[in-house]
């Protein structure tokens, strides 16, 4: 390893270290302070085993999955991820209620000069209201966009894995 690979290594160690980066953090509070129309609140990590997280079809870590409080009180949950695209990857963000129904998804950061239309609030709204026992399916229950097809498939299969990881994390009565 030479001393470039070195340094990148120990600065991509230490931005997990201190959570999400901080333009992907001031649009998840924002989306939390607008979703749940409050100004005041709290995102703690929710802490998920090793050999839970082994089973789960989605990825889960200390700075991805957050339970949102207010008052002490739970109002819901986060879930920041990244999805492929055809040459890169978007952020995404997922905004669940106490019950773990969807109430937002939201494409944070698209990189790709096509296939951003995925990040219209139009589109992402099929998503509202989904749960655990939801099965998505492309061009079935979820719109295609023409020319976003590889984005929208890569979306539709994060959605998947979320919700199957839901259902488990709920069946284990984690959440």
């Amino acid at each position: 390893m030479n001393f470039k690979q070195g340094f990148i290594l120990i600065g991509s160690i230490l931005m997990l270290s201190f959570g999400l980066p901080q333009d992907i953090q001031k649009k998840v509070d924002k989306e939390i302070r607008t979703t749940f129309n409050i100004e005041e609140f709290t995102c703690n990590a929710v802490s998920i085993s090793a050999e839970v997280m082994q089973i789960l079809p989605s990825s889960f870590g200390k700075d991805n999955f957050f339970e949102i409080t207010s008052n002490q009180t739970r109002l819901g949950y986060a879930y920041v991820a990244k999805a492929a695209s055809k040459m890169d990857e978007f952020d995404y963000l997922v905004l669940l209620d106490q019950d773990l129904i969807v109430l937002k998804a939201k494409v944070l950061v698209y990189r790709e000069d096509y296939g951003g239309e995925i990040g219209s609030k139009r589109w992402l709204k099929q998503f509202i209201g989904k749960t655990q026992d939801d099965a998505l399916v492309y061009g079935d229950n979820i719109v295609a966009i023409s020319g976003a097809t590889i984005s929208v498939q890569a979306m539709t299969s994060a959605m998947n894995n979320l919700l199957k990881s839901l259902k488990i994390l709920h069946s284990k009565n984690i959440l």
